[in-house]
């Protein structure tokens, strides 16, 4: 319960126990001070303390009202009447709907859980959660209405799902959640004694549940470790995010109710809030918010404490607590620590499984960067997503660099030894063996130049990487100017191939061209392709097709011949129909057609066998092109034909098919025709281009498939002697 509540529902005990009207007025006017909103919670307390009162002085006459509960109806008859504070109780054993309620296994300010069977069409287990007797009140209302929605709206492994909603017969809403038999993370952390890492492990997953959350639009606001329960699948932790009791939503509204929080009035649990969820202000609580509450269970994950400590900040009054959220600073996790008394360091180095000077070790650095940046008092220094603060984490546990400080040269190296703790250890062996020999041998001269040159490459290579990891970063939250620029910095991309290093070019590359940006979108490509391996196939041809189509957009000779070689060495023995379309965009000589002849081949003799099949249409579209390109415009119409018959249609491949056909008519005398065949490929392709490109499918076609639609419109108009719209080429 939030201090407002515990103050309202203190003032209402006292002001309840105040018999005489003037002197409870008297009361309320200087306990509230002014405050309109304060005075009107406690008044709205009250008069439903008193309808509850009346209610039961007049119990044996009220048995027969509709909607009330069997087993409160039954303690009606009885001569000693229930007190209000056991209502609750009384749906224990009863019937809510198709749920058996079993147990009382939890309650909040406004709702009790229930331990229930549901008895049809299956029987299992669940938590009905339902509104406490007495507080159906319309601000109460909408706050369950408003959980049960965001809720409904969560389909993640790591969030309780809602599986069913009503009202019982009195109008009590309610709702029925999976059973969760789970412990708080931090107690299932302790109890079970888990390592530093293996509690990272649990918090990623947490996060991933509120990104998806975020996703959803809904913003938790009262993340803390009683909401995240640890339950067991087959033997594996896994974390459940429960409570969306003041979840907020981004956009819309989660309940059709009038949902409204006074600007002076505390949403949230104070140890775990941010400061603009503390502020008195008009800064709307976004996502990030709930980046500073995970910060805080992180913070008390790594040190079992939390950042201010819960019972202090209840004793400094509300104003002195939302000043000390806003501008105290936290201490950082690894002083915690330190500050502790023996005891109790040796008591949590313990339940983490390591000597107390190793936690302290394990806690500086990187961890104690991550933590902070998830504190920020300024919200825009904070993670900006709950996956990128699970992403720094992860690089944390793999050893890569984190980019939660300023990467200085000296952390990039000892990032670098540490990943590379062989070959800095040889190099310090050889460069010892020099210092003592020096002089003795020429040989050791050169082995000292060798390791030192290594050295410098391994530097390199490091800062290639970080620059990289930095583009990654950049891309994420949608910088990719500066993630380009972060690329530019790059000196020589990895030998060896890395995800971060391809994502990086593809989304870069990917970006330009969708900008119309060709020259740079050709550069990230070209680049891509240069360090693309053939594990994963379809992904390569993929690229091939995107480089193939920004290179056409600037036609450049030279640049068109090193790809065509790179695509005739990759593909000749295992051909893909997209990458031919792409190598016959551009006119070629007869040597280069040559090279070629292997891949139409197959897709020519292995026809018969693709001609039912939906992709077909992707198979006689290159094989027209081809056709064309080598000067057999019967053959290339007849692949048209057979293109264009094929159902259902794929709209730039059908397009593509109308200007193969419109040229190749054209080239037989079929002047007519020819017009006829481009302007019906030309209405799709200027609709699309006008609209904007975009990353495309399902099933319209990826981006780069109507951008050599285009090029091909452009080449059809020339022949034909159309002209088409200046915008379709920019």
């Amino acid at each position: 319960m939030s201090v407002e509540s515990q103050l309202e529902a203190a003032l209402c005990f006292v002001a309840a126990n105040i018999k005489d009207a003037a002197r409870r007025t008297e009361f309320l006017d200087q306990a509230c001070g002014g405050d309109d909103v304060l005075r009107a919670a406690v008044e709205e307390m009250l008069q439903a303390q008193g309808a509850a009162e009346q209610f039961f002085e007049h119990g044996r006459a009220a048995v027969n009202v509709p909607g009330l509960d069997a087993q409160a109806a039954a303690a009606l008859r009885t001569p000693g009447m229930m007190p209000v504070e056991d209502l609750a109780e009384s749906l224990v054993g009863s019937r809510v709907g198709r749920y058996q309620l079993l147990q009382k296994i939890g309650e909040g300010g406004c709702g009790t859980v229930y331990l229930a069977e549901q008895v049809e069409p299956v029987r299992r287990q669940v938590a009905l959660k339902v509104i406490k007797l007495g507080m159906d009140t319309q601000s109460v209302i909408a706050r369950f209405e408003a959980e049960r929605q965001a809720l409904a709206m969560m389909d993640h492994p790591n969030i309780a799902r809602v599986l069913d909603a009503g009202a019982t017969e009195a109008g009590r809403p309610y709702f029925v959640m999976e059973l969760v038999r789970g412990t708080r993370i931090t107690k299932y952390c302790d109890e079970r004694q888990l390592d530093t890492n293996q509690r990272l492990g649990l918090f990623i997953q947490t996060c991933r549940a509120i990104q998806h959350a975020h996703q959803k639009g809904v913003i938790h606001r009262d993340i803390k470790p009683s909401n995240i329960l640890v339950t067991l699948h087959d033997g594996v932790p896994v974390p459940k995010v429960i409570d969306f009791g003041i979840a907020k939503a981004t956009q819309g509204s989660l309940t059709e109710r009038t949902l409204f929080t006074p600007t002076e009035q505390f949403v949230g649990t104070p140890a775990y809030m941010s400061p603009e969820q503390a502020d008195i202000s008009a800064l709307d609580v976004d996502t990030r918010s709930d980046i500073y509450s995970l910060g805080v269970l992180l913070y008390e994950l790594l040190t079992g404490r939390t950042p201010f400590d819960t019972q202090a900040l209840m004793k400094l009054g509300l104003v002195e607590m939302r000043r000390k959220l806003r501008e105290d600073e936290p201490q950082l996790p690894s002083t915690m620590v330190t500050l502790l008394r023996r005891t109790e360091l040796t008591l949590m180095a313990g339940q983490r499984q390591v000597e107390p000077p190793k936690l302290i070790s394990q806690l500086k650095g990187d961890l104690d960067w991550i933590v902070m940046k998830t504190l920020e008092k300024d919200r825009n220094r904070r993670y900006e997503t709950a996956n990128g603060l699970a992403l720094s984490i992860q690089r944390y546990l793999e050893g890569e660099p984190v980019l939660a400080r300023p990467p200085s040269q000296l952390y990039r190296l000892q990032k670098l030894v540490r990943r590379n703790k062989i070959v800095f250890a040889a190099g310090a062996a050889v460069a010892l063996a020099l210092m003592i020999g020096l002089g003795l041998s020429t040989w050791l001269f050169f082995r000292e130049r060798e390791a030192r040159e290594q050295e410098v490459t391994l530097r390199a290579e490091a800062e290639d990487r970080a620059k990289i990891t930095q583009a990654v970063m950049y891309i994420a939250q949608g910088k990719f100017d500066e993630a380009d620029a972060s690329l530019n910095q790059v000196r020589a991309f990895p030998a060896k191939p890395t995800l971060d290093g391809n994502s990086a070019l593809r989304s870069v590359g990917e970006w330009m061209a969708l900008q119309g940006r060709w020259a740079q979108a050709a550069n990230r490509y070209s680049a891509l392709l240069k360090i693309d391996t053939l594990d994963n196939l379809s992904q390569v041809a993929l690229d091939y097709e995107a480089c193939g189509s920004v290179l056409a957009k600037r036609p450049d000779p030279e640049t068109h011949a090193r790809f065509l070689q790179m695509a005739v060495t990759n593909f000749t023995a295992t051909p893909v129909s997209s990458v031919l379309i792409v190598c016959l965009l551009e006119p070629l000589d007869p040597r280069q057609l040559e090279a070629l002849r292997p891949m139409a081949n197959y897709f020519e003799t292995n026809l018969p066998y693709m001609n039912k099949s939906r992709g077909s249409q992707w198979v006689l579209m290159p094989l027209a092109l081809w056709k064309y390109r080598c000067g057999d415009y019967a053959a290339a119409i007849q692949y048209c034909d057979r293109g264009l018959a094929q159902n259902p249609p794929f709209p730039p491949c059908e397009a593509d098919l109308h200007f193969i056909r419109a040229m190749a008519c054209l080239r037989t005398g079929q002047a007519d025709e020819a017009c006829t065949e481009f302007e019906d490929g030309r209405q799709p392709v200027e609709s699309k281009l006008q609209a904007g490109l975009d990353h495309g499918r399902s099933d319209g076609g990826y981006w780069f498939d109507w951008v050599y639609a285009s090029v091909l419109m452009h080449q059809a108009a020339t022949v034909v002697n159309c002209d088409p719209a200046p915008s379709a080429f920019q």
